[in-house]
């Protein structure tokens, strides 16, 4: 993996600890040579991500809207930032430019850009690799809805198995890494002879 997707929260409103998780992800990005794709924010785990991989001489691609590139959200020290028209072009970009998605700890708008690329590749619009950040078991409550959507049938087990969860960043790097897509899984969904 070249480049990464990372999907996070912008609150300042959250305890330090997804905060030094955010940066270190970013670090270790950085020096795994890996390029850090993102919202190109600068508030919350977004500016975190991005001062980590910075930090450590990384190249970091933001990819914003308008709206939020302005003085109080859009981070200026980013290798490069794009600006989309709006918010379906700015994840196509996001995903145009990343070999892998990740997600760390966020609200709606992280769970909204993970789920669409969890059913891109569920539905064989992509197979490159995605994974949590499990901060403080942090995903754990979702990973428990998951699991019951695939013993009641809607999930299959194949797209679960799919979705990397670590604490680490090295392991779940490692994880992104090992990843097969589960072709016989997206056949049978998508039903094709």
């Amino acid at each position: 993996m070249k480049s990464v997707c990372v999907f996070c929260g912008s609150s300042d409103l959250v305890h330090e600890d997804y905060k030094q998780a955010a940066y270190q992800m970013g670090v270790t990005l950085a020096q795994q040579g890996i390029c850090l794709v993102y919202g190109g924010g600068k508030t919350g785990l977004m500016g975190r991500v991005a001062d980590g991989a910075l930090s450590a001489g990384g190249e970091v691609i933001g990819v914003i809207i308008p709206s939020m590139n302005t003085p109080a959200l859009a981070h200026t020290s980013l290798t490069r930032m794009d600006v989309t028209p709006e918010m379906r072009s700015r994840k196509a970009r996001m995903h145009d430019l990343s070999d892998g998605f990740m997600a760390l700890p966020g609200g709606f708008g992280t769970w909204d850009e993970l789920f669409e690329t969890i059913t891109w590749a569920q539905t064989g619009g992509h197979e490159k690799p995605v994974g949590l950040l499990n901060v403080n078991n942090f995903y754990a409550p979702l990973f428990t809805a998951i699991d019951h959507a695939v013993a009641e049938g809607f999930i299959f087990p194949e797209h679960r198995q799919a979705i990397s969860l670590e604490a680490d960043p090295n392991k779940l790097l490692d994880s992104m890494r090992n990843y097969e897509h589960p072709h016989d899984a997206v056949k049978r969904w998508m039903k094709e002879e």
